[in-house]
């Protein structure tokens, strides 16, 4: 068994409020449609766990940690940072949601599993060192890169982004780095207005983000076609990672109430396919994807059925 997930039903007290579209139980239908499936089944379990200071640090400034942490203990409804809801629970629901991702690096790398999927709750890809933002008050993705390289002394890792919204709290933290390849596919002009073409890092880093902004409406064509299997390939052939992250957003599946593309379930499919084509001949197979958006909870769980389904192929024909 070469698949691993990660969940937890406490994601659900992370308590948005009523009408917020991410919504408290997102992970859980997304489990609910996996055991309904069969695909639970085919698949091992890994703990989330709660993150610790020391690690969160990795990506976070203290400073931020602190305020996040004050506010949430104080009752406040939204971080003073950004439009992330936030209620009591929400810390702890952030820590697990981290570990789980932590954990499952530790899993990857001790070779008990080549792929995992991380059934996760808040998305993380806005937030950056000094801020949440964006529904996001950790960044997961993040966090795995950096403890990776520090835990199993990796030097090159792959992000990819594929949600709608642009991962702009990724972006910020690795644009002087040349140690992460940060790719993203994203709507725009759409929240949270970066991501540009023109933003390709900096000093260190210059060459090592690649944004593809795209207009309402894409779908296979812009995204699939052009932007992973030819820009992709191509950068990565150079690149060659030892890690890949997957930045695994939903809402750019077609009638996402957040987005406007028009991916479908086989296209969610074929891009998993992809990274795991790229991860055998560079990085030993090793993928990791973290959940971001999805907002139609139908579509949501339908795509991630077919993200997973994906992974478990795959492990049967390699």
């Amino acid at each position: 068994m070469s698949c691993g997930v990660v969940y937890d039903s406490f994601f659900e007290k992370h308590i948005t409020g009523f009408g917020h579209p991410e919504k408290f139980n997102r992970a859980t239908v997304i489990h609910e449609r996996l055991q309904k499936f069969g695909l639970l089944q085919k698949v091992g379990g890994i703990k989330a766990v709660e993150i610790s200071e020391e690690n969160l640090c990795l990506v976070h400034d203290r400073n931020y940690l602190k305020k996040a942490k004050f506010e949430i203990e104080s009752g406040a409804n939204q971080l003073s940072t950004g439009d992330t809801n936030i209620c009591p629970n929400s810390w702890k629901v952030g820590s697990l949601a981290s570990g789980g991702v932590i954990n499952s690096v530790e899993q990857v790398m001790n070779g008990k599993f080549k792929h995992v999927f991380c059934i996760t709750r808040p998305p993380g890809h806005h937030a950056n060192s000094i801020k949440g933002m964006g529904f996001c008050l950790f960044n997961h993705v993040a966090l795995a890169a950096r403890y990776a390289q520090k835990k199993f002394g990796l030097g090159k890792v792959l992000i990819v982004d594929w949600d709608v919204h642009h991962g702009n709290g990724t972006q910020d933290i690795f644009y002087e780095d040349d140690s992460v390849f940060f790719f993203s596919t994203h709507q725009a002009p759409w929240y949270p207005g970066t991501g540009k073409s023109e933003e390709t890092g900096k000093g260190r880093g210059l060459g090592y983000t690649l944004n593809f902004p795209l207009p309402s409406g894409s779908g296979r064509k812009e995204i699939i076609e052009h932007a992973f299997s030819h820009h992709l390939q191509k950068h990565i052939s150079k690149f060659k990672p030892e890690l890949i992250l997957i930045s695994a957003g939903f809402d750019s599946r077609i009638n996402d109430p957040l987005g406007q593309f028009s991916l479908d379930d086989n296209d969610f499919y074929d891009l998993t396919n992809i990274m795991l084509s790229i991860a055998k001949e560079h990085s030993e197979s090793r993928v990791i994807s973290v959940l971001e958006g999805g907002y139609n909870l139908k579509g949501l769980a339908s795509a991630s059925a077919s993200h997973l389904k994906a992974f478990i192929d795959f492990q049967k024909t390699n």
